[in-house]
Order: structure tokens, then C-alpha cells, then sequence
């Protein structure tokens, strides 16, 4: 693919504009360098034509603007989120590497916006949060396509560039997914979004049924864990205490491990069997007898105070065979 040419433009918009040069390398108007002519210019004639220049110049950036052929420089504080979030949250240790990149070469790749729809002079990003983010923490002007979108383009595009560039965890594509249903998109938007199947979006929406907001977020985008984990994880939230799991996983040390570990963690703690519950304690009825029974669901155990009645144990255990054959003597009757 040929190298595209960018040429510094100046419009009267407080952005600042670069215009893509087409691919054949035509002239855009507005853009054709001027020839010397050997003979002098009339006055009125340079006149005219200076205006005539300027009109098409100024309607050739208009026409590219709208069309999102323009690279704009963008005052990263008239930029809001898009208005469905698909990340949990941006990676320190990755913005970091970003703000460095950035630093060093410069914002190679655009970020894409729309006019806000709802604040005059205001802009949407559709994609491009990390790129924005590190402008923002650099203290310099993002650069920016700005075009015409309307809701569905925007997050069919957001979803679209995400899956191509930066590798969404499988869990945050299901949440972008699930927020994009509570939203009212379509099945065919929400596929088109995250580029997969009915199938594929189906058993996202099944994940986000079954493992709660509150756990995904306290575990976070645990981005080795992917499809059939998550499956079975939710699977295993059905008989276990999630409050108990966000706990743990709210804990101080599980702060200080990867989100992946804590995937693991909690998978664990879901698997984990409920402990049984410790057999009550009831004294005998029979007054005198230094014996405790400690029953169960199942069954039944005697324990004997040694220091009160010692031997009496031994005493019992020589006579059960016959306590049994009168117990079913008397059940029989």
C-alpha cells in the first residue's frame, strides 16, 4: 500500500486539520501548488482568483471533514467516552507503555469520534480510549477522524476496531455484548460489533446471566481465561455463595495478583464444597447417666465421661448385642 501523504492544512476551526492526499496522487482543489507565469498578473484577475482558491479550498475541507477524510488535532478535554463502555478498565502498566510510545514517536494511528449528539462543540469517541487516555496524561492534542455517526455505527465500529487492534478479554467482549442488549441494539448490530455467530453471542449472554456484575468486576478482564472457563465458572456460581467469593476477592492480598490469578481463585472457592454442618450436642434424658449424643442426618454417637463413670463404656459396649436383640423384640411386638 502506498504511503500516505499528509499535508498541514489551516482552518478556521480551533482543530487543527491534516488532509489525506488521494492515492493517485491527483490535486485536491484548494491544494495545487501555483506555477510562476513569465508575464505579469492583472489585479483584478490574482484578485479573484486568490478568492476563488480560498472558496474551494475552504468548501474541499468541509467536503472531507464530513466525508472523514480529515486528521484533526482535537483538545482531548472536549472528548467524552462512547456511550456504552466495552473495557473494565485501561491497564496501568499498558497506558504506561502507551504514554512512553507516544512520547518517543508520536500518535501514529487516529482515533475516530463523532460530534457528540447531545453537547454542541463537544465530541464521542468510538474508538481510540487508550490513545485518548495517554493525550491526556501527556498534556497534548489528540489526533482524531471525526465523521457523522449514528449509534449503531458507532459501536458497530467500536467493536470492529477493538477486536482488530487491542485484544478485548473474553469477558469484556461478553459484557460489551450484554450492555449492547440492555440497550435495545440487535442481535445483527451485537454480531457485527464483536465480528461472531449467533451461537458464539448466545453463549456470552449465558455468561453474563450467570456470574454477576459485582464478581466480574472484582475479578477483572483476566485476559488468559477464555470461553469454556467462564462457561464453567458459571455453571458453579449456581450452588455457591458469590457474596462470600467477592469478599475474598476484595481482600488485600488478592489486590496485589493478576486478574487471571484471581479467576483462579475464585473458580476455586466456587468448586469448593460447603463444609457439613458439626453434629449438635444433646445431653441424655435419662438423669445420672454421664453420656452425651452427638447426633447427625445419618446417625447417631455416644460419647462417655470417662472421669464421672469410668469403665461404664466398656460396660455398654459387652452388653449391645443383647440391648439390640430386645430393641427388635420390641419394635416386632
Amino acid at each position: 500500500m502506498a504511503r500516505k501523504n499528509l499535508i498541514e492544512v489551516s482552518a478556521p476551526s480551533p482543530a487543527r486539520v491534516e488532509a489525506v492526499a488521494p492515492r493517485d496522487n491527483r490535486p485536491i482543489a484548494g491544494f495545487v501548488p501555483q506555477e510562476r507565469s513569465g508575464g505579469p498578473v492583472g489585479g483584478i484577475t490574482k484578485t479573484l482568483g486568490n478568492i476563488t482558491e480560498k472558496m474551494e479550498r475552504a468548501s474541499e475541507l468541509e467536503r472531507q471533514l464530513a466525508a472523514g477524510q480529515m486528521i484533526v488535532e482535537l483538545d482531548p478535554g472536549l472528548i467524552d467516552a462512547s456511550f456504552v463502555s466495552d473495557r473494565l478498565a485501561i491497564d496501568a502498566a499498558e497506558l504506561a507503555e502507551l504514554v512512553q510510545q507516544i512520547r518517543e514517536h508520536g500518535q501514529q494511528v487516529p482515533i475516530l469520534v463523532r460530534p457528540h449528539p447531545e453537547a454542541k462543540g463537544r465530541y464521542q469517541v468510538a474508538y481510540g480510549h487508550r490513545r485518548l487516555a495517554a493525550a491526556r496524561e501527556i498534556g497534548i492534542r489528540v489526533r482524531a477522524v471525526v465523521r457523522d455517526l449514528t449509534d449503531g455505527q458507532l459501536v458497530v465500529s467500536q467493536g470492529q476496531e477493538n477486536s482488530a487492534r487491542t485484544n478485548l478479554s473474553y469477558i469484556e467482549r461478553a459484557l460489551f455484548a450484554s450492555r449492547l442488549e440492555e440497550r435495545g441494539f440487535s442481535r445483527d448490530v451485537i454480531m457485527a460489533a464483536l465480528s461472531v455467530d449467533k451461537a458464539a453471542l448466545s453463549r456470552m449472554l449465558i455468561v453474563m446471566r450467570q456470574v454477576p456484575l459485582t464478581l466480574i468486576n472484582a475479578i477483572g478482564a483476566a485476559p488468559e481465561i477464555g470461553r469454556r472457563r467462564w462457561l464453567e465458572f458459571g455453571e458453579r456460581l449456581e450452588k455457591a455463595d458469590v457474596d462470600k467469593i467477592v469478599a475474598e476477592l476484595s481482600a488485600d492480598d488478592a489486590g496485589r495478583i493478576s486478574s487471571d490469578e484471581r479467576f483462579h481463585r475464585a473458580f476455586a472457592l466456587a468448586t469448593k464444597k460447603a463444609a457439613a454442618p458439626k453434629p449438635a450436642a444433646v445431653k441424655a434424658d435419662v438423669s445420672g447417666v454421664p453420656v452425651t449424643v452427638k447426633k447427625t442426618g445419618s446417625g447417631a454417637t455416644f460419647v462417655f465421661d470417662g472421669k464421672s463413670a469410668p469403665g461404664f463404656d466398656l460396660f455398654v459396649q459387652e452388653r449391645l448385642q443383647g440391648l439390640f436383640q430386645e430393641f427388635k423384640k420390641h419394635r416386632g411386638a
